[in-house]
């Protein structure tokens, strides 16, 4: 192996055991099975049940983070059928709004987020 080969392997393998330190990647499913997202700094775990949204925040670690002065909506599904649904505090580490229909199991839905410190950013699940 020359020099410029082992160099690739090793830092190939650097980047491989940073991401699995992270704690999770993209599209894995968090602490309640929903799919999470990294998103301001923090991870989001979506859930839907027939109306309703929820966000369950966490940080790197996994412990949840209280969402008292979080703002957040969902874009949920595309074209003729999309819907806004607003987002407010519901429980200490989560955010949750109803959509005026029902949501259709796999529809996408685009996160977005504004921390209290006035972060803001967005997620596609």
């Amino acid at each position: 192996m020359n020099n410029t080969t082992l160099r690739a392997a090793a830092m190939w393998f650097m980047m491989s055991s940073a991401v699995l330190a992270q704690g999770h990647k993209h599209g894995d499913n968090g602490p309640n099975g929903g799919p999470m997202q990294d998103i301001v700094g923090v991870h989001a775990e979506l859930l839907v049940s027939d109306r309703t949204l929820t966000i369950h925040v966490y940080d790197e670690s996994g412990k949840p983070v209280p969402t008292s002065g979080f703002t957040g909506s969902a874009l949920i599904g595309g074209g003729q059928t999309r819907q806004v649904v607003p987002l407010a505090v519901s429980a200490d580490n989560a955010l949750s709004g109803t959509a005026s229909a029902p949501i259709a199991k796999g529809a996408p839905v685009t996160l977005q987020l504004k921390t209290p410190n006035g972060k803001t950013g967005q997620a596609k699940y």
